[in-house]
């Protein structure tokens, strides 16, 4: 598959990923659950369907998903390590700036860490 191809199904994917990631990020601080297990809950809920549909359609080859529990323990890594950093990274905000400036500040981390997240999923991964 293309660079293109799969770059362009990333970005679709990753965009109902942020918007449940985000709503459930919202919902929860809302409701009053700190900050930090608000944005785990958030990712967890965006990476397990990032993980499903990402392996079966956006790095799929000739019709053929990429998932396994191999792949799942590798994207389980990376995400851990990026969730560490969006979660220091949005507290940081919500601390700094206040919840409701964390909320519009999450999009925005998220946003950045999935171009880094892209070129590793595209390379370690679902490689």
């Amino acid at each position: 598959m293309s660079l293109l191809r799969q770059g362009s199904s990333y970005l679709v994917i990753g965009l109902v990923q942020l918007v449940l990631d985000w709503a459930v990020f919202v919902g929860a601080t809302a409701l009053g659950m700190p900050i930090v297990p608000g944005n785990l809950l958030g990712r967890v809920a965006g990476m397990v369907l990032g993980f499903w549909l990402n392996g079966r359609y956006t790095f799929a080859r000739d019709g053929a998903h990429r998932l396994g529990w191999a792949r799942f323990a590798r994207f389980l890594l990376l995400w851990a390590v990026l969730t560490t950093i969006s979660t220091l990274l949005v507290t940081l905000a919500a601390e700094h700036l206040g919840l409701r400036y964390a909320w519009l500040a999450k999009p925005l981390v998220e946003g950045g860490l999935a171009a880094v997240s892209f070129l590793l999923m595209r390379t370690l991964i679902f490689r």
